[in-house]
């Protein structure tokens, strides 16, 4: 479920009205970019202080996904990660509180890459997702998660064609060619925090033993992607290094040692009990 199906919950939330960027449509949704909360909202609901509402009402998110009749069903919004204990940390609980206590899920995305303009796709991504889990597929085809439906990828095999990073492992296999990488491979892995975001790491060897490495963070708040969280958190990590390798002929991107990325895999490893089904790839942690 994407919102509250409670009468309270819902009757804090309001129809997006005419203005701004004209919305688009997707699965029957209709999507509104570049809103703030104050225009997705009515009335301040109980148990949130003047100054939890006044500062969330600032916020803003990339797009927002509506019924048709233009009531806000989830909120997107792509940003950098925030340093614990700084403003914008405090400013995102803030918002998180606000949000569940109106009923409005909320689908944030941290990355040190990935932008706005990238929000769009996601949600197109999710909501194709969630239509196609919730049997709106072609008849017979239901058996097959979203991710996995096999068809031609951009380089010309067959593969997964929902792995929202073909793209960039079409991309490095390029640049492998071109000699402008020491491997061609887009590798990553995957995790789902307990009571906590999916978390995806993705990356490529640049130079021998130096490698480009992405990570990004994905809260689901009261929502379904359609798919695994963790392979979509992945995924994300996947495209974020394919941004960084369209800059490679301008500017070399910061590069972690290979031991340095193992010895980040150990650790995270070590950590398996605070995941939920556990860590699948211990394969990676050898030398």
């Amino acid at each position: 479920m994407m919102t509250s199906t409670g009468s309270v919950a819902t009757s804090w939330l309001r129809p997006i009205t005419a203005g701004g960027v004209a919305p688009f449509t997707r699965a029957g949704h209709l999507v509104h970019p570049a809103r703030r909360l104050s225009e997705l909202v009515q009335g301040r609901p109980p148990g949130i202080t003047g100054h939890q509402w006044s500062s969330a009402l600032r916020e803003g998110f990339d797009q927002v996904v509506c019924d048709p009749d233009g009531r806000p069903l989830l909120a997107v919004r792509l940003a950098p990660p925030a340093a614990a204990g700084s403003a914008e940390r405090r400013a995102e609980r803030i918002t998180g509180t606000v949000c569940a206590a109106v009923g409005l899920p909320v689908l944030r995305v941290e990355s040190a890459t990935l932008r706005a303009d990238q929000a769009r796709r996601l949600v197109e991504y999710v909501l194709d997702a969630r239509a196609w889990a919730a049997g709106t597929a072609p008849e017979g085809a239901d058996a097959v998660g979203f991710r996995d439906i096999v068809g031609r990828l951009p380089d010309g095999r067959r593969g997964p064609v929902n792995d929202l990073g073909a793209l960039a492992r079409a991309g490095a296999v390029e640049a492998y060619v071109e000699r402008r990488l020491a491997d061609p491979i887009l590798r990553g892995l995957h995790v789902r925090w307990a009571e906590g975001p999916a978390e995806g790491w993705a990356w490529v060897e640049v130079r021998p033993g130096r490698c480009l490495v992405e990570r990004v963070q994905l809260f689901a708040q009261r929502v379904s992607c359609g798919v695994d969280p963790g392979r979509l958190a992945e995924d994300l990590a996947a495209v974020a290094v394919g941004e960084r390798l369209r800059e490679l002929d301008v500017t070399e991107p910061p590069l972690v040692d290979r031991a340095e990325l193992v010895a980040g895999i150990r650790a995270l490893a070590a950590r398996r009990a605070e995941f939920e089904g556990g860590f699948a790839f211990d394969h990676l942690c050898a030398d």
